[in-house]
């Protein structure tokens, strides 16, 4: 049974509790919850206009109206001239900017007050729970991604989605995960600067992606374990990845980059074909319990041909 729904319902009902959420007065002050977000965003923002407050917040246009009348009534705000009168930009005065660092402490101090009693290690967990599951739920946002390289916990993290992605979408259990587990390691192990890379993409704090190179020896670099989880697919997560491969690779003096990937991988087949690598062999093979057709593709770096070469994902 999907628990989805009900974890979120219950997490809902923790939360407006937690942040005082149904509160008439936001944290003791003069302002609901709603009134709070609207000063934040028009502190935080260069002299924004009713038209985007009233969006990113996701207000009704009347009620954030009838908010920005009451903050211009007690002297919080002000609006400058614009190209008309529904684009005037807005601004705190002096009373409005007082008003929100009252607020802004207010707010902090409630919440060193809760996370006082949470070890350092704990808040780190805390850290990474939250921008996961922001990333997660924000995933059809234009939140955009970047990449970094690898970092500590970065290969555990990678082993475990890709196994767990693998086993749900192709049954591949055991031995897919014993693979992964080997080649994280080995980079680890092994890893030389300069000639290998592990790269990461992450959207709203949480991996959505990973790839990595290494050398394959006689000149011939490995791109190995690409993946874009589900909730990012679409965002040109997989292509970038690719592309920080080969040139990568070409940097580094290889002559050849190559892969094994399978038939049933559709989209990272595209991503491969699109990027100029071209299949050179196929095989049948049953390392993850049932047949299936692996395939090596190929790119040349430099001037050369295309080797053939057989490699291992």
């Amino acid at each position: 049974m999907d628990s989805t729904i009900p974890a979120l319902r219950a997490f809902n009902r923790f939360y407006t509790s937690f942040s005082g959420a149904l509160d008439q007065r936001f944290l003791g002050s003069a302002l609901s919850l709603a009134e709070g977000r609207l000063l934040y965003e028009i502190a935080t923002r260069d002299r924004p206009v009713a038209i985007d407050l009233q969006q990113v917040i996701g207000l009704d246009a009347g009620y954030a109206s009838r908010m920005l009348r009451k903050f211009e009534a007690n002297g919080w705000v002000e609006r400058g001239r614009g190209e008309d009168a529904r684009r005037r930009p807005i601004s705190l005065t002096g009373a409005g900017r007082e008003m929100f660092a009252d607020l802004d402490k207010r707010q902090r101090e409630v919440l060193e007050q809760r996370v006082a009693p949470l070890p350092q290690a704990d808040r780190r967990v805390l850290v990474a729970a939250l921008d996961t599951a922001r990333g997660l739920l924000s995933a059809g946002d234009a939140a955009g991604y970047n990449v970094r390289t690898f970092g500590p916990g970065d290969m555990g993290m990678i082993t475990a989605r890709q196994a767990i992605l693998y086993h749900e979408s192709h049954g591949w259990g055991a031995p897919m995960e014993a693979l992964l587990g080997e080649v994280t390691s080995a980079f680890l192990r092994d890893y030389q600067e300069g000639r290998e890379q592990c790269w990461i993409a992450e959207s709203g704090g949480a991996m959505a992606g990973s790839v990595f190179v290494v050398d394959a020896g006689d000149g011939i670099a490995q791109l190995r374990l690409l993946y874009v989880e589900p909730w990012a697919r679409g965002m040109g997560i997989g292509g970038d990845l690719v592309g920080r491969c080969i040139a990568f690779a070409r940097e580094a003096g290889y002559t050849t980059l190559k892969l094994w990937t399978h038939t049933v991988l559709e989209s990272a087949r595209r991503i491969y074909a699109g990027a100029d690598f071209e299949i050179v062999k196929t095989e049948i093979h049953n390392e993850f319990g049932h047949p299936e057709q692996g395939e090596i593709w190929e790119l040349a770096l430099q001037d050369g041909s295309i080797s053939g070469a057989t490699v291992q994902h």
